[in-house]
């Protein structure tokens, strides 16, 4: 007899593990002893996000609290542009958030996108993970769900984010209605990509995860990429490890980008490897490197707290890295790409 498909039964299947080629520059994952959190920004957030974690699994020694309370530090800091309350917003000028969180023990996950009003969406995702039999709540209803469980609306559109949208607006086209300012030259200015991905792994070897973002800037209204997608943004399982990424989110999503990560993990790969073998499965389904104009990054770790980070560009002096948090205190890893633009 079937049994019935339940949320918090969730199962899965197996993407196809064959053997892809690796970087040849590719580094050994350093093998810190766990617990250990880590996250796909560099030193300046890193430090910022990671030092929270820490002291949080130490304090209620849950790598679940972990992971979320360093999400938050930039979910709640308008100084970053791409997550959270300072987001860049859509192309309507509203900020509309997506995130989503992950239990390895448990394989249960929750998530919100489309999130408006709300400074913490990681948080509002762990409240459908944990109060609700749903995994994903979407828009006005993740709005109200949010609300209804005490947290507050804010205005998220910093003044920051504001200038900036309407200089998108204005320098559109010299055809429409709205006039640019003295420096508006008429040329689409570049489109501002960020995500935040916070994993971890406990002395026992129990994992969590978090993406969280405020997506692509200026996008169409309602437009959901991976970071809220569970196998897309995120994915964690306890017997193997974890993964996250960022990037073009449309790219991770037809890819099942962070479970294609971990199920490399499991046939044998290290995180390294894995990391690698996520961006090269994007670069062959786009009709190899020469065609990618795009960029998408993978960070993992495995159950024994080995870490691994790869991309696929490296824009001009910035390396892809991947910081993270143990007993020995803040590290941070520089990881391999594909191509230099």
């Amino acid at each position: 007899m079937s049994l019935p498909l339940n949320r918090r039964r969730f199962l899965t299947g197996l993407l196809g593990t064959a053997s892809l080629p690796l970087l040849k520059n590719a580094k050994a994952s350093p093998s810190p002893q766990r617990p250990v959190v880590l996250c796909s920004r560099g030193d300046y957030w890193g430090l910022k996000v990671l030092q929270p974690a820490w002291d949080e699994l130490n304090r209620t020694g849950s790598i679940l609290d972990a992971v979320e309370k360093g999400a938050n530090v930039v979910e709640l800091d308008p100084e970053d542009a791409s997550v959270g309350y300072g987001g860049l917003p859509n192309e309507n000028g509203v900020v509309q958030l997506d995130a989503c969180i992950m239990d390895g023990r448990t394989h249960n996950c929750g998530s919100v996108a489309c999130l408006e009003d709300i400074k913490t969406p990681c948080s509002v995702a762990r409240l459908v993970m944990e109060r609700t039999d749903h995994i994903h709540l979407v828009g006005e209803g993740a709005r109200r769900f949010a609300l209804l469980h005490g947290f507050k609306p804010e205005n998220l559109l910093t003044d920051y984010a504001r200038k900036r949208w309407l200089k998108w607006k204005e320098n559109l086209s010299g055809q429409d209605d709205w006039f640019p300012p003295n420096d508006g030259d008429y040329e689409l200015p570049g489109r501002p990509t960020g995500t935040i991905n916070v994993l971890g792994v406990d002395a026992s070897g129990n994992m969590a995860g978090v993406t969280t973002t405020s997506g692509l800037a200026w996008k169409i209204s309602g437009r959901v990429g991976d970071s809220p997608i569970i196998g897309a943004g995120l994915y964690v399982d306890n017997e193997i490890g974890a993964a996250g990424a960022t990037g073009r989110g449309e790219e991770v999503i037809r890819t099942c980008g962070s479970f294609f990560v971990v199920e490399r993990m499991r046939a044998g790969d290290s995180p390294q490897q894995a990391c690698e073998a996520a961006c090269q499965r994007i670069i062959n389904i786009n009709g190899g490197l020469d065609k990618v104009n795009f960029n998408d990054k993978f960070i993992a770790v495995n159950k024994n707290g080995e870490v691994g980070c790869a991309s696929i560009l490296k824009r001009e002096e910035k390396e892809p890295s991947v910081s993270y948090w143990t007993k020995d205190g803040f590290q941070s890893m520089t990881g391999t790409h594909f191509k230099t633009l």
